[in-house]
């Protein structure tokens, strides 16, 4: 009875929750209700205190707790409107407190280091580019289309943001530049943006790959993530100023929230405008 109502809630809600998201939930679903042995509308407060107490004596990240037990509460608000429980178990629960991470970026000479580092490869170097220019998840990228892109306005619509909402991004000349050159090359008749050695799709995975070959050319010491160059694009606008609902439509954050993470560098953007007044 649990997990069919399990992938019901997942079903319900498919166009919502991003892949990401999926995954995330299911996992400490299932993880919940191995530790709990009971069906989903026999579980207390307490059963739910005491899981969370498992992770918390294990030294898990509060972070980590938290998405965990939001999980869990996503789950039974979605029962508690089907009507499928009167009392939802997850109310008034005391959670640790959550860090307040600092978005972790390239600066300007690691930046520039990984461009040069990829300026052999025509393909390679667009995808930095285009992944630094315009902000994009590393899962939107790899779904541009040719079609998809407004050469005129340099902007991208992508079709297949999270939660399947579209939006546009913008992108440089220099990014222009690197796309067509790439593009001049190709041979094959795939419409997608990006492709492999064999003409297909390039995957999540592929990307990822990518990356990291430049991060052990470069000898880091540690590997450079799509996201990081997402964080690379937004924080290099906040410390120029730009206003925070502006980056959160680029960014294609639903709630402002998400993108509160960059203050601390609006913050010594505005330091900086002062400092240079005097």
């Amino acid at each position: 009875m649990t997990m069919e109502t399990i992938n019901k809630y997942f079903y319900d809600n498919e166009l919502k929750f991003s892949k990401h998201t999926i995954k995330a939930y299911s996992n400490s679903l299932k993880e919940f209700f191995s530790f709990c042995k009971k069906e989903y509308d026999e579980v207390k407060a307490t059963d739910i205190r005491d899981w969370l107490a498992v992770f918390i004596n294990c030294g898990y990240k509060p972070n980590s707790i938290i998405l965990k037990y939001y999980s869990l509460k996503s789950f039974y608000q979605y029962c508690i409107e089907e009507g499928l429980i009167k009392k939802d178990p997850t109310s008034d629960m005391l959670l640790p407190e959550k860090e307040k991470l600092i978005p972790v970026y390239l600066n300007q000479q690691e930046l520039a280091n990984l461009k040069n580092a990829s300026a052999n490869s025509p393909r390679d170097r667009a995808i930095i580019e285009t992944l630094y220019t315009t902000g994009v998840r590393v899962s939107e990228l790899v779904n541009i289309k040719k079609e998809d892109i407004n050469w005129y306005n340099k902007e991208i619509l992508i079709c297949k943001g999270k939660a399947k909402k579209e939006r546009f991004v913008l992108f440089t000349i220099e990014c222009a530049e690197r796309l067509k050159k790439y593009l001049a090359l190709r041979i094959d008749e795939s419409p997608y943006l990006f492709v492999n050695g064999q003409g297909y799709p390039l995957s999540v995975r592929g990307v990822n790959f990518i990356l990291n070959k430049y991060s052990k050319i470069l000898n880091l010491g540690y590997s450079i993530s799509p996201h990081k160059l997402r964080h690379t694009f937004a924080a290099r606008l906040a410390a120029k100023g730009m206003p925070l609902s502006c980056i959160q439509d680029l960014l294609g954050h639903d709630n402002i929230k998400n993108t509160i993470i960059y203050t601390r560098l609006y913050a010594q953007a505005r330091k900086n405008k002062y400092d240079n007044f005097y």
